[in-house]
C-alpha cells in the first residue's frame, strides 16, 4: 500500500513555514555536526552554481538553454546522502543539482561542461542537459522528458543479473510522471522487482501546466498503488525528511524488494527555462515558496548564527568563482575533433 509523509499545507496546498523552533535532534546522528555542515555547504554550492549559470547565460557566455533548480537543493542532496559510491544516477534535464550532489562531483568540471569547454565532463559536448560522469556511475542527464526512466529498467536489470546490492536513482519531474515512459518503466521495474528508486521532483509545474490540472489524484505518489509498490510523498524542501524517506527506499532496494516511488514536493524559483515568461503564476506564490528556502531552513536546524551561515555561503561562492576561472582558461573543443564519440 502506498504511504505518505505528512506535510503541513496552507490553503493553496503549499507547505507552510514552520513556526516551531529548530531542534538539534532533527540532525541524523549518523551525519554528525561535520556531516550536517558538509550537506549544508553542498546545497549552497548548488545554489551558487545555478546563480552563476544564470548570470553567465544573461551575459551571452553560454548558448542554448538551461533549466535551473534554484529552490530544489534539498531534494538532490537529501537523496544522494542515502546512497553510496557504486550506485547509479539517471538524471533529469533540470539536473545540475543532482550532478553536483553525486559522489566525486567536481564543480570545475561541471562548469567547464556547462560552458562547452574541452575540460568538461563530456568534453563540452553535453552541455547543460546532458552532463554525465560515467566513471562515478552518473549515467547522465537527459533532454527528453522522462528519458532516463526506461534506461533505469536496463540498469536495474543489470544490477539484478550481476547479483550486486547496487541501487539506481532515476530522477524526473511531475511532467515526466504523465508520460508513457513513466508507466511502462515503473510497471516493468515492479514486475521484475528491480532495485530502482523513482524520484519525482514535483515542483508544481510541468513547463506551465500546474500539477492540479494535470492529475486527477491528490499526489503523484498515489500512482504507486497501480504497480504494487510503495509510494511516499515528502516535503522536498526538508533535507532530513528526504534523507529519511530515501533510507527506507534504499534498504528495500538493496534487500531485493523492488522499487519505490518518492514524490518530493518542492518548487523552482525560476522559470521552466530561460525563455519562460512565467505568466502562469503570481509573484506572491513564488514568495510563499521562497519562504520555505531549503538552505535557510537547514541553517536554522543547525542553529547557525548569521555570520556562520554567511561564511559558508562565501565559501560556496568562492568555489564557483574558481570553477568559472578554470573554465575560462580551458580550451574550446577543436572543430576537427567535434565528431569524436559519435557512433551513429
Amino acid at each position: 500500500m502506498a504511504t505518505r509523509s505528512k506535510v503541513s499545507a496552507s490553503a493553496n496546498g503549499q507547505p507552510r513555514a514552520s513556526k516551531k523552533p529548530a531542534r538539534a535532534d532533527l540532525i541524523p546522528t549518523e551525519w554528525g555536526e561535520a556531516g550536517a555542515i558538509e550537506r549544508l555547504r553542498k546545497m549552497m554550492l548548488i545554489r551558487a552554481f545555478e546563480e552563476k549559470a544564470e548570470e553567465l547565460f544573461s551575459l551571452g557566455r553560454v548558448h542554448g538553454t538551461m533549466h535551473l533548480s534554484i529552490g530544489q537543493e534539498a531534494s538532490a542532496v537529501g537523496a544522494a546522502s542515502a546512497l553510496r559510491v557504486g550506485d547509479y544516477l539517471l538524471n533529469t534535464h533540470r539536473g545540475h543539482g543532482h550532478c553536483l550532489a553525486w559522489f566525486g562531483s567536481d564543480e570545475k568540471l561541471m562548469m567547464a561542461e556547462f560552458m562547452g569547454k574541452e575540460s568538461g565532463y563530456c568534453r563540452g559536448r553535453g552541455g547543460s542537459m546532458h552532463i554525465a560522469n560515467v566513471d562515478a556511475n552518473n549515467l547522465g542527464a537527459n533532454g527528453i522528458v522522462a528519458g532516463g526512466l526506461p534506461i533505469s529498467v536496463g540498469v536495474g536489470l543489470s544490477i539484478k543479473q550481476r547479483a550486486t546490492d547496487q541501487v539506481c536513482l532515476s530522477v524526473f519531474g511531475d511532467g515526466g510522471a504523465n508520460t508513457g515512459a513513466f508507466h511502462e518503466s515503473v510497471n516493468m521495474a515492479s514486475i521484475w522487482q528491480l532495485p530502482v528508486i523513482y524520484l519525482c521532483e514535483n515542483n508544481q509545474y510541468a513547463m506551465s501546466m500546474p500539477m492540479k490540472k494535470a492529475f486527477n489524484i491528490p499526489q503523484v505518489s498515489d500512482r504507486a498503488k497501480g504497480y504494487g509498490i510503495p509510494g511516499v510523498t515528502v516535503d522536498g524542501n526538508d533535507i532530513v525528511a528526504v534523507y529519511r524517506v530515501f533510507q527506507d527506499a534504499v534498504a528495500r532496494a538493496r534487500a531485493g524488494q523492488g522499487p519505490t516511488l518518492i514524490e518530493a514536493l518542492t518548487y523552482r524559483w525560476r522559470g521552466h527555462s530561460k525563455s519562460d515568461k512565467q505568466a502562469y503564476r503570481t509573484r506572491d506564490e513564488v514568495k510563499e515558496w521562497q519562504a520555505q528556502d531549503p538552505i535557510r531552513r537547514f541553517g536554522r536546524v543547525l542553529k547557525l548564527s548569521d555570520a556562520e551561515f554567511d561564511g559558508h555561503r562565501v565559501w560556496a561562492d568562492q568555489r564557483i568563482n574558481e570553477a568559472v576561472a578554470f573554465s575560462e582558461a580551458s580550451a574550446e573543443p577543436k572543430i576537427d575533433q567535434i565528431l569524436e564519440g559519435i557512433f551513429a
